[in-house]
């Protein structure tokens, strides 16, 4: 066997886009030949997965898996809305939320764990080549309760447990659950999906996002020609505006549009007999944050036809 030395597997990596190791075998199984350990990859599909990795993956499916006290969503990236149908890629994002159920939800535990008769990261590489589009498992997020239960929603459903928008409600409770319980983490759940609160509490607020809530509000009100005294006040006023707007216990529940979601929870706890705190919660919108290339499709399609 030809001993292969790193500038080769450098080298290879670079051509091809493929892992270490991957490039280390290729070699290995082609004498050195770095031409020849390309076709390899290509063969093996693990060259065409990696030249997919260039591309932007904004599209996709968020896949939630719930057990009892506790929940997870990932972010599963494709390309197209049109992978994100196909049936394949379906399984694999279904597949990897219950495999991350096991482990504390990082992107580097779920990659490593056994999904599919592989490793996640093994199965997304495996589909990548398969259906020909960049994937990629962006982010991932798990709650949990002592005692209580996790209630999940998905928005725009493609089938259970798979959507557009992921959310889950973790709910603490003092005895075993019963169905009013579970009725209000659902609808807690459908409330945090279209109103998309900032946090549990007002101490949850990012502070910087506070300070330039405050800067603004103030600079309205002086430009609007009021003292400094009379501004702060205006500013102390649009602050618990602001709050009742972005602070999920504050929020009026969208179902009737005017109680506060904190009495929500009080009166259903007291119909139920128990406590009830809505100890967590986790949101994942599909695409939220990518910077989605924007593609000129005549000219794609004028380009493609003169390179034909």
């Amino acid at each position: 066997m030809s001993v292969i030395s790193a500038s080769q597997v450098k080298e290879l990596r670079e051509i091809s886009g493929a892992g270490m190791m991957d490039c280390k075998k290729a070699l290995e199984e082609n004498a050195g030949n770095i031409q020849d350990a390309v076709d390899w990859l290509r063969k093996k599909g693990l060259a065409k997965a990696a030249k997919k990795a260039g591309r932007v993956a904004a599209e996709g499916l968020v896949a939630l898996a719930t057990s009892g006290n506790q929940g997870v969503i990932i972010e599963l990236n494709s390309e197209t809305d049109f992978v994100a149908r196909n049936e394949q890629f379906q399984q694999l994002a279904e597949a990897i939320a219950q495999t991350a159920l096991h482990t504390d939800a990082s992107i580097d535990a779920i990659k490593a764990a056994p999904c599919m008769g592989k490793n996640v990261d093994a199965a997304i590489v495996d589909a990548i080549a398969g259906i020909g589009e960049n994937m990629n498992l962006r982010r991932a997020v798990q709650v949990r309760v002592e005692q209580g239960l996790v209630s999940s929603y998905v928005h725009s459903a493609v089938k259970a447990g798979l959507g557009k928008i992921g959310v889950l409600v973790a709910l603490q409770t003092n005895q075993p659950t019963n169905d009013a319980v579970a009725a209000l983490g659902k609808q807690l759940a459908m409330h945090i999906a279209a109103a998309r609160p900032e946090a549990l509490t007002r101490d949850g607020v990012d502070a910087s996002l506070l300070e330039r809530e405050r800067a603004v509000f103030k600079d309205q009100a002086i430009a609007s020609g009021k003292t400094e005294e009379i501004a702060e006040k205006m500013v102390e006023g649009r602050i618990r505006k602001f709050y009742e707007e972005v602070v999920l216990l504050e929020q009026n529940f969208v179902i009737d549009g005017k109680t506060k979601i904190s009495d929500v929870v009080a009166h259903v706890a007291k119909d139920a007999g128990c406590t009830i705190a809505i100890a967590d919660y986790a949101i994942l919108v599909l695409g939220e944050g990518v910077e989605k290339e924007e593609t000129d499709f005549a000219a794609e399609v004028a380009a493609a036809v003169a390179g034909a």
